[in-house]
């Protein structure tokens, strides 16, 4: 059975993780996400029947979520929508971050302006 939170220092962890992917094309989330502001769920996977934790952030400036896997495995995703500082045919939809709470990777999801 899964925790109805995370701990806090976790959840610390993956909103500065987030910053930080963000901070790295020279772009600013200020102080969001707030792991305090985090609303929390729990979802049945279709294919696999396991339950996954998923804390979500709605109704503020930008929308987010966290998966908690059964097995440890994170996923966040956090709403940016801003122009790409170096690119004028792109913005950055979102940042991510993957893998477990120890050791967490991430990257920007960019998308070019339709034509």
């Amino acid at each position: 059975m899964l925790p109805a939170a995370p701990d806090a220092t976790v959840g610390v962890a993956i909103c500065t993780a987030l910053r930080e992917q963000a901070a790295r094309l020279g772009l600013s989330l200020g102080d969001e996400p707030l792991w305090a502001q985090a609303s929390f769920e729990q979802t049945l996977d279709r294919f696999s029947q396991e339950v996954s934790l998923v804390a979500v952030w709605r109704g503020q400036a930008r929308d987010g979520s966290v998966i908690f896997f059964p097995d440890g495995r994170i996923f966040a995703e956090y709403q940016v929508l801003l122009p790409h500082p170096q690119r004028d045919d792109a913005y950055v939809e979102a940042v991510q971050v993957w893998g477990r709470a120890e050791k967490l990777r991430g990257d920007a999801v960019i998308v070019e302006y339709a034509k």
